[in-house]
């Protein structure tokens, strides 16, 4: 039995794309390839960016394309240059707080990480690593109140 309940706790495994800017573009031409309905959340609608240039805030924190069990998400968010094969990671949306510490903690042997699992101020735990493989993963865990990815 304790199978099935990790399998409710770990949520999905979802397909998340960096861009250097054009995140709005390709997830419009990919919700006009797939269907589905498209959300975005600009940094201009982030807590705190009143100070951000104008031409900053048109930038993607968060785009969500949902169509039936297909979940792909993009972000024009980057810390480093965009290369072929270090533009997409796996995401693992999790409803449970000390299951996605378990997960983080294990993908992480041998890795390394490239952002803490930590708290973000719309209270959710957010992370990131680059497993010993070199592939990378996010971490997100919606707690008590916060809005999950993909209800988004």
């Amino acid at each position: 039995m304790q199978e099935n309940n990790d399998r409710k706790n770990m949520g999905q495994l979802i397909i998340y794309l960096t861009f250097n800017g054009n995140c709005k573009e390709a997830m419009e031409f990919y919700q006009e390839c797939l269907g589905g309905e498209l959300h975005f959340q600009t940094l201009g609608e982030s807590p705190k960016t009143e100070k951000l240039p104008e031409g900053m805030k048109v930038y993607i924190v968060q785009a969500s394309l949902k169509k039936d069990d297909l979940i792909l998400m993009g972000t024009d968010m980057v810390d480093k240059e965009v290369l072929r094969g270090n533009s997409v990671s796996i995401l693992l949306d999790c409803n449970d707080e000390d299951g996605i510490k378990t997960y983080y903690k294990n993908l992480k042997a041998g890795g390394n990480t490239t952002h803490p699992l930590q708290e973000t101020p719309w209270g959710e735990l957010f992370g990131g690593l680059t497993d010993k493989y070199g592939h990378h993963w996010l971490f997100h865990c919606k707690k008590s109140s916060a809005q999950s990815f993909n209800k988004i």
